[in-house]
């Protein structure tokens, strides 16, 4: 089978930018907001995206945090809560657009603390210097990608909340990340390179997942886009 890249390229960044609006359409709508609880919050922007889109699916459960659930990782399914008034929030949302998947996550700060203030700007950051990291080095492996993430990370003061700092991407249903199969992540077990094929033969494409947690303030935050692609 002859598979058409530059299409597929097309596709994976078209689904991240129709995110991208998606994302803008939230903060300017205010959908996140103290008061809110985290399901209703989740349920509005499910609506947006059907209203702005006709979006439908979505290729992994729709993630809305606050407060102390902003320490628990992807897999847990912490018991619904209001969002307060000097929490930090964050949404981690994977729509399908025209059958190609984005996976989009970012952060929000109410109130003025300074810690939860320097964590959302440390977020977008550390993507930039990790995404610099794996563009100077066509070798990189995930181990050594992950371990870079880890470094900057603790550089500025905060642990890493999850197991692994990215994954494949893809057309859903997406290149098969079965549990702990490390070479579908960015990890300390994934020693293979980054730019390599996958089970079709096509190149792999890459999402950097950072989640950034203070256990002993009870805070964290999350940002996620396409690594490999602008």
């Amino acid at each position: 089978m002859v598979f058409d890249e530059s299409e597929r390229v097309a596709g994976l960044i078209g689904a991240q930018e129709k995110a991208v609006e998606l994302f803008a359409e939230i903060e300017k709508r205010g959908l996140v907001a103290p008061g809110r609880g985290e399901r209703e919050v989740s349920d509005a922007i499910r609506d947006l995206a059907n209203d702005l889109f006709g979006t439908t699916k979505h290729w992994h459960k729709r993630i809305i945090r606050s407060g102390p659930n902003t320490l628990l990782p992807y897999r847990d399914n912490p018991p619904d809560r209001v969002i307060g008034e000097d929490d930090v929030a964050f949404a981690d949302f994977g729509p399908i657009f025209e059958e190609y998947e984005a996976d989009f996550g970012r952060t929000y700060v109410f109130g003025d603390d300074p810690d939860k203030r320097r964590l959302l700007a440390d977020l977008p950051r550390v993507f930039d210097v990790g995404r610099a990291a794996f563009r100077a080095d066509e070798n990189i492996t995930g181990a050594q990608l992950y371990a870079e993430v880890e470094r900057l990370a603790a550089e500025a003061g905060w642990d890493i909340g999850i197991w692994h700092a990215g994954h494949l991407v893809g057309e859903f249903p997406h290149e098969t990340n079965d549990g702990e199969k490390a070479q579908s992540y960015i990890t300390p077990e994934n020693t293979t390179t980054l730019r390599r094929t996958d089970r079709s033969g096509r190149p792999c494409h890459w999402i950097l997942e950072l989640h950034f947690v203070d256990r002993e303030k009870g805070f964290g935050g999350f940002y996620e886009q396409l690594l490999d692609l602008a």
